[in-house]
């Protein structure tokens, strides 16, 4: 019988927008003895319950009675889009905050890794704060003196570890982070989306820690957009939808749920004649394996399948692509690149390949709209059909500045045909 570290039992999340207090002191009382004493909180509005599953002006529900079990060893994914209620989840099992409904139980000692930083004094070494770090999980000087060395190489810091971590670039301050939680040998490790923080060097090093802290037997959460770690490290999932647990499952299952709900909500917005339609898409590496991320100055190739319902005598293909606030980023068309596609009888498939050389746009989430039309009009769009991060790589020198996600960069493309 498999030992239940973490059980959530009807845990719901509630946060009130604007003002947090009630405005009065007895108000704030009531609202407290109540909690004390398992009622519902006295200053919500008449008719609306603690268990309400919409939105009520004043207050929003993050998380709606979620019911989970956790077992000891087992290795979590929990993927979601934005605002899918996973980062509440997390801070609500590392009792960051509690819940305003149900109830969570824990057995075991837990590191969290929730965003850059969390738990760091900037004022504070980085030797000063993995002592700190160690301290507020429970462990004995001597017990964090065994694994000083150990952190210290695996987060590559060393030089700088006697100098205060406000003076840390956000890479740094992730990597001493994750080493410090994932060498004090907690019961339960939770990570949430920061490694994407670190450069490829660095992410290969944390999946393989979290691979070997799960091999030892202990428990890992993880939350990530980037579905190819999240199969590579989980063995079990969860898939989060509007503060909702929509699907438990394989990590497999999960992962093509996610992608197969990416794909429907993108079906609502497809347009065109269909005289010539697509039937499947993907983006992959240069071996062809399918891919959701890729590493500044990376390559990668977009494949695309469309059947001639009519006979085509020339067609234009273009690949619009746009960040995480639906901005115009730019594009690629063969017609740019001098490359024909031209004379498709009816009922024929043909396949389109083009390789992105070098991408360089800033790290972060983009999406890709495929675009089938020519002079007379546009035969098949469908928008945001692909999805994909940029992370910082090798390639390029680390920059001590932030990227303008909206800058319009030229991109370098090779077409294919058959």
């Amino acid at each position: 019988m498999p030992n239940v570290v973490i059980k959530l039992e009807n845990v719901s999340k509630q946060y009130r927008l604007g003002n947090v207090g009630t405005g009065t002191l007895s108000h704030d009382l009531n609202r407290f003895f109540a909690k004390t004493m398992g009622k519902e909180d006295p200053t919500m509005k008449v008719g609306v319950s603690n268990r309400l599953d919409t939105v009520d002006g004043r207050y929003v529900w993050a998380l709606k009675d979620v019911n989970l079990e956790i077992c000891d060893g087992e290795v979590l994914g929990i993927v979601g889009k934005n605002g899918a209620g996973k980062s509440t989840l997390l801070k609500l099992m590392s009792r960051v905050t509690s819940p305003s409904v149900g109830e969570i139980k824990i057995k075991g000692r837990i590191a969290s890794l929730l965003e850059v930083g969390t738990g760091f004094h900037p004022e504070l070494t980085g030797k000063e704060n993995i002592y700190l770090n160690g301290a507020i999980l429970g462990m004995t000087k001597k017990e964090i003196s065994s694994k000083f060395d150990e952190i210290v190489e695996f987060s590559g810091v060393k030089k700088y570890v006697d100098t205060p971590v406000k003076r840390y670039s956000s890479g740094m301050y992730v990597r001493l982070a994750f080493a410090v939680a994932a060498h004090l040998e907690p019961e339960i490790l939770i990570v949430d989306e920061v490694l994407a923080v670190g450069d490829a060097e660095f992410q290969k090093k944390a999946i393989g820690k979290m691979q070997s802290v799960s091999r030892s037997g202990r428990t890992v959460l993880f939350v990530s957009h980037n579905l190819t770690a999240v199969e590579q490290l989980c063995t079990k999932g969860i898939l989060m939808q509007n503060g909702m647990l929509k699907m438990e499952g394989k990590v497999h299952d999960i992962t093509s749920a996610y992608k197969q709900m990416s794909v429907d909500e993108n079906e609502l917005r497809r347009s065109g004649t269909r005289v010539i339609e697509f039937l499947e898409y993907k983006m992959s590496d240069m071996t062809g394996k399918t891919i959701d991320e890729v590493f500044l100055g990376d390559n990668f190739m977009v494949t695309a399948t469309a059947k001639a319902n009519e006979k085509i005598d020339f067609c234009d293909m273009t690949l619009d692509i746009r960040n995480d606030a639906n901005e115009f980023i730019g594009h690629i068309n063969n017609a740019d690149d001098c490359f024909e596609i031209k004379n498709i009888a009816k009922s024929n498939t043909m396949s389109v390949a083009v390789m992105v050389r070098n991408i360089c746009f800033a790290p972060g989430t983009y999406y890709i709209s495929l675009w089938l039309g020519n002079s007379y009009g546009t035969f098949d769009y469908i928008e945001n059909c692909i999805r994909f991060t940029i992370k910082q790589g090798d390639k390029f020198i680390q920059r001590p500045y932030p990227f303008d996600k909206r800058a319009k960069t030229v991109l370098q493309s090779t077409w294919s045909f058959k």
